[in-house]
């Protein structure tokens, strides 16, 4: 529960997609590698996930959230007393510090640039709700989200591979990015309330519900748009189009967010489906590439 394991998708789908962009441009692909970088990511996200838990705590604005789902209002550990405060924080630091071993035994490895890469997401994600930063509370949540949960794990998963960075690579993590921020930003529906209570400046706070479920199809379109752009000016495969098979999971969470974003439970098939729309597009970008090797 305090984890949120059923959350790994977040990162596992941008390492397979880094990794398989690596492949389809180079032809190398190490096993070991992929491995020890995806352990090194889950282990960064548990850190991540514990310290918004903590910090959420600290602020109250878990404890102000009377209404918590699957997908918001924190894991609840620390408010039904399950695991105590000082527990999640330890635990946090602990998975952050075994992450930086392996992300240091990879720089060994292949290089400083990986280093560079793990050293961003991690503050990324440390600082999404800590102290003294707390880009969730400031405005800055959602592109924190963008960079560390899509463009920099994309990158990292394609680097220790080749120890090369592309154009294309850091053009295809764009649709991942988007996707993982509009994770975020629907379950900031549900949590609008507790978040105004304690100043918490997500980007639904900022822009009230109304205008907030504009933004959320503005660029969910935007995902589909790039896709296909890239198709056409050559800079995706093809087969990368395969992601429009996802289109009528995008059309029917969008009829769930119109209908119901000021609605708490009701809005709950919304972001299962905001979820799904990441994990498939992220699976059928991959299968794509992996097509365009094969055909």
């Amino acid at each position: 529960m305090a984890i949120r394991a059923p959350f790994f998708t977040a990162t596992i789908i941008p390492i397979i997609l880094g990794t398989i962009v690596a492949w389809n441009e180079t032809g190398l692909f190490n096993l070991g590698l992929f491995l020890l970088t995806l352990l090194g990511i889950l282990l960064m996200q548990t850190g991540a996930n514990l310290a918004n838990d903590y910090y959420d705590h600290v602020s109250g604005n878990d404890e102000n959230n009377n209404t918590p789902t699957p997908f918001s209002g924190g894991s609840r550990v620390i408010q039904e007393g399950l695991i105590p405060a000082k527990s999640i924080i330890s635990v946090s630091l602990a998975s952050y510090l075994l992450a930086g071993v392996i992300g240091f035994y990879l720089h060994l490895l292949i290089g400083d640039v990986i280093i560079y890469l793990a050293l961003a997401g991690g503050f990324l994600g440390f600082f999404y709700s800590a102290d003294p930063i707390r880009f969730s509370y400031n405005g800055l949540g959602e592109i924190s989200v963008f960079l560390g949960f899509g463009s920099l794990l994309v990158a990292g998963a394609y680097y220790v591979q080749v120890q090369k960075l592309s154009l294309s690579m850091w053009l295809i993590s764009v649709p991942v990015g988007i996707l993982i921020m509009l994770v975020l930003f629907i379950n900031g529906f549900q949590d609008w309330e507790a978040d105004e209570k304690v100043n918490k400046k997500t980007l639904v706070v900022l822009l009230g519900k109304k205008k907030s479920a504009v933004f959320y199809i503005l660029f969910l379109a935007l995902v589909y748009l790039w896709i296909i752009s890239g198709v056409l000016f050559n800079l995706f495969p093809p087969y990368t189009l395969l992601t429009l098979i996802t289109l009528p999971v995008a059309m029917k969470t969008v009829s769930h967010l119109r209908k119901n974003y000021d609605m708490i439970y009701e809005l709950l098939p919304a972001n299962a489906g905001t979820i799904k729309l990441h994990m498939l597009i992220g699976l059928t970008l991959s299968i794509g590439y992996v097509l365009d090797v094969w055909f």
